[in-house]
């Protein structure tokens, strides 16, 4: 048969154009580069791997333009300028592919498409790879945690490092490929992450970053466009690379085209060849040295958009108009069409790479084996008994999985022997270089210690999304930093088809700790962003009362599994309350009565956190000799206390359906008036204050400032004792 005459494909039906082999090519369409049985081309310098990849990089084009264009939305021209460098890694067997860039997501869906991955979603032809693009229960404009074969989700920038290195660490011997956009590389946690990293483990140098150097960003010149290939270079170099491999498409035109940035779509093809031998070469290089132990980087420098619609910044976007009959997406289209045989060789390349489809060989796809941690060693303190220090208490506990587990990790960038936790450094020791006693460090330590809240959310939180145990420790105050990437895991861990650890955090030194810090210690309103996260249906703030409390808290956190869970407590010594057994139970009701207080009439105050019991528990005493009633209910787990229709947990993998049942929340909360009392936002309190019907009010923080103590801090946002029994008379008068 004939390569005109070659049937096409199933799965093609949808494409638009099909295009001609040039007839030197022909003798290189017999048959796969990827033998039957292999996982691999055999060398970057064959000449039918060097033009079956040259095919594959053109397919991929192909594929993105006309998903987008099908949706006159979509961004097809970052991705189109590491076409080369995607198709080079998947001709030579690394398909544990990650990208920092959102906007790329259209020419990864192109990929797993055809390596037939998304045949797991039902998506067997371009026809449906265009119909299910930016449609739900489809694919979505940025990568998430859904899609089969893809392994990371990507949205904001400055991530995607994290989760090739969150790979590397758990995975050693697989690559981990991160393609970083020059845009993205304007980030500044991406180079001092991966600089870190490789300090703490210079043994894993298992990962690849692969910058998409095309000179431009979004609707610009990238901030790096500037640069020269020296510079760019000394740049990596300076950071710790050992070997920076730079291919530079410039080098290979003989199209006369202007400027730093070319497409090598405009060479001719024995240029297109040269460009794409050189790329399998560079690929081949950098993947063969990452993987033992030379830290390396690949750089692909060609010009964005290239072999797409437009070029430069004007490629980034397609807007409403942007359709599959304008012209220039016509003859983009027609520029890349593959003929049939090309695209069953491409697939069939595709599908033989690194074993078979991703959907059934990336390492995400399947669970990773969690070690066994036996019994948890609780230490129960008797209530009424001498003040202890929560964290310290969960510092024991958090030891104790990280001797049983040696993938776990704990991450902190402000120290913690400064929350109270310094237990965990001594029994886990701070990965260092330099061992060193007296400060608990090591090359073998489990605590990861990068002055970065964003290298410490990112460390934890891709660890547990790879199937690794974590624990992201923060300053309340400094958390915010790290969120973005906390957040973005999290949700993508309700949306897995598998179960990983849940992502743990705790927040300490609460903001009415650190008053002689003053406003910049003082970031209570980052509950804010835990509050509205309740809503997603996997994302549960605990705030346990006291040093019991906070044990049963982790040992619950530990034991779930795709989900977002944050701890905070204080680190100053508090009194005992409660018993283990207590909040266990609050953990399923999400809350307790502490004290019940008779009287006339009965104010109910919601209290969340430990250190705000004080001014309520004083303020009960106070209404107590004024003959008025009062009940405590320590607020444990508020996401328990919303209805079940406030939270979209059906969605989420191991859907959580625990809620507080009407009969009895409204016993727990029965009295005369109603009063949420709360050192930090007043949101964390949205459940109780939706469900109540009796007069209600809150008490929260306003604002930090600078102060000498805990009391006058709690004095400046209107917390103390007397201002609490003053609100509650007046609720009750009303």
């Amino acid at each position: 048969m004939t390569v005109t005459a070659y049937a096409t494909p199933a799965f093609c039906d949808g494409i638009q154009y099909f295009g001609e082999a040039p007839a030197e090519m022909v003798a290189y369409l017999d048959s796969a580069a990827i033998g039957e049985g292999e996982a691999a081309i055999s060398s970057p310098s064959d000449p039918k791997a060097v033009y079956q990849t040259m095919l594959a990089a053109d397919a991929l084009r192909y594929l993105t333009l006309q998903m987008t264009a099908s949706k006159q939305s979509g961004h097809p021209g970052g991705f189109a300028s590491v076409a080369d460098g995607i198709a080079a890694l998947v001709m030579l067997g690394y398909k544990n592919l990650i990208t920092e860039v959102g906007h790329h997501a259209p020419g990864f869906y192109s990929t797993v498409f055809l390596d037939r991955s998304l045949e797991a979603m039902e998506i067997e032809t371009v026809s449906q790879l265009c119909d299910r693009f930016r449609e739900t229960h489809g694919l979505l404009g940025h990568l998430s945690g859904q899609i089969p074969g893809l392994l990371n989700p990507a949205g904001p920038l400055g991530q995607g490092q994290h989760f090739a290195m969150a790979g590397a660490k758990l995975n050693p011997g697989t690559l981990f490929p991160v393609t970083i956009g020059d845009g993205g590389l304007g980030e500044p946690y991406i180079m001092s992450s991966m600089a870190h990293f490789n300090t703490a483990y210079p043994q894993r140098t298992n990962f690849l970053p692969i910058l998409v150097w095309n000179g431009f960003s979004q609707e610009h010149h990238s901030m790096v466009s500037t640069q020269s290939n020296e510079a760019m270079i000394a740049y990596w170099q300076g950071n710790g690379f050992k070997d920076v491999i730079l291919v530079d498409a410039k080098n290979y035109d003989d199209a006369d085209q202007s400027g730093p940035y070319v497409d090598s779509t405009a060479f001719s093809l024995k240029q297109r060849l040269a460009f794409t031998q050189a790329i399998l070469e560079a690929t081949d290089k950098a993947a063969k040295q990452a993987l033992s132990g030379t830290l390396t980087v690949l750089i692909i420098k060609q010009l964005k958009g290239a072999g797409v619609h437009k070029r430069g910044a004007k490629s980034h976007n397609l807007y409403p108009g942007d359709n599959l009959d304008k012209d220039y997406i016509v003859s983009a289209l027609q520029a890349r069409a593959l003929p049939a045989v090309g695209w069953d060789l491409v697939r069939t390349n595709f599908e033989r790479s690194n074993g078979g489809p991703n959907v059934k060989t990336a390492v995400t796809e399947s669970e990773l084996r969690l070690a066994n941690l036996g019994q948890f060693p609780f230490n129960e303190f008797p209530i009424g008994g001498d003040k202890q220090v929560a964290t310290t208490a969960m510092g024991a506990l958090v030891a104790h999985v990280g001797q049983q587990d040696s993938n776990f990790v704990v991450t902190n960038a402000d120290g913690n022997a400064a929350s109270g936790i310094n237990n965990i450094n001594q029994a886990l020791k701070i990965v260092h270089p330099t061992t060193d006693e007296l400060y608990f460090q090591g090359p073998n330590g489990q605590v990861y210690e990068p002055l970065s809240e964003d290298a410490c959310a990112g460390m934890a939180a891709a660890q547990a999304l790879f199937g690794g145990r974590s624990l992201w420790c923060s300053y309340e105050s400094f958390a915010i930093n790290g969120l973005p990437i906390w957040q973005t895991v999290t949700q993508a861990m309700a949306e897995l088809r598998r179960n990983t650890p849940s992502t743990i955090c705790l927040f300490t030194a609460g903001a009415l700790e650190q008053g002689r810090n003053g406003w910049t210690h003082q970031r209570p309103e980052i509950e804010n962003y835990f509050a509205a996260m309740m809503r997603n249906g996997n994302v549960f703030p605990l705030f346990p009362i006291d040093a019991n409390s906070i044990q049963a808290c982790y040992e619950w956190a530990v034991g779930t599994s795709n989900k977002g869970i944050t701890i905070t407590a204080s680190k100053s010594p508090l009194p005992i309350r409660t018993t283990l057994a207590q909040t266990r139970e609050a953990l399923e009701k999400g809350a307790i009565i502490l004290q019940e207080t008779p009287g006339e009439k009965t104010v109910v105050f919601a209290v969340i956190g430990d250190m705000m019991l004080l001014p309520v528990l004083e303020a009960a005493e106070t209404l107590k000799a004024a003959g008025i009633g009062s009940k405590v209910v320590g607020v444990v787990n508020p996401r328990r206390l919303y209805r079940s229709s406030d939270v979209a947990w059906e969605t989420c993998r191991n859907g959580d359906d625990g809620f507080l049942s009407d009969s009895d929340f409204a016993n727990l909360f029965a009295g005369d008036a109603l009063l949420g009392v709360t050192g930090g936002t007043s949101a964390m309190l949205e459940p109780v204050m939706l469900r109540s019907s009796l007069t209600r009010d809150v008490l929260a923080w306003k604002r930090g400032e600078t102060t000498a103590s805990p009391g006058q801090l709690f004095t400046f946002n209107g917390l103390t004792a007397d201002a609490i029994a003053a609100r509650s008379k007046t609720l009750l008068l009303g």
